[in-house]
């Protein structure tokens, strides 16, 4: 038979874990505070710079973020009498301008059916069907609230 010796437990100091001492580096200040009026206005200039920087960031963003899709409007409908379980649907997905498409699903027992049309300014130069009108609806009353 084996014998086992038991191990005494090792002692943890409170943070002296390496994770802990890596969080003290982060916390730890790594720049001096500045010490006189020259050294306080040179301070400030890179901060107004920064600044400066996210500002032009922040507005190339807001920029780009126009075009993005971010508007979603869906129906889900029966477009046969003998179906049920309104299988059919239309997503409509836009951007800020309203511009985008819609995507029409026509589930039926013979066939499905998938249609794509544009839409520009919330309409289309393609005749919409009731449904695809309300999703459009729909999405361009998904307008999120944005700061100018």
């Amino acid at each position: 038979m084996h014998q086992f010796r038991k191990l005494a437990p090792r002692k943890r100091h409170v943070g002296s874990s390496p994770a802990s001492s890596a969080m003290i580096k982060f916390f730890k200040k790594t720049k001096k505070t500045p010490e006189n009026l020259k050294e306080i206005l040179e301070h400030l200039r890179r901060l107004e710079e920064s600044n400066k920087k996210v500002a032009r960031d922040l507005e190339n963003f807001k920029k780009h973020s126009k075009k993005t899709l971010q508007k979603v409007g869906m129906v889900r409908f029966n477009p046969f009498k003998e179906m049920g379980g309104e299988q059919s649907f239309v997503v409509a997905l836009l951007d800020a301008d309203n511009n985008g498409f819609v995507i029409s699903s026509l589930y039926g027992q013979e066939s499905s059916r998938v249609y794509a049309k544009p839409i520009a300014n919330g309409g289309s130069s393609y005749s919409l069907s009731k449904e695809e009108e309300e999703a459009v609806t729909k999405a361009m009353g998904n307008n999120y609230e944005r700061s100018n």
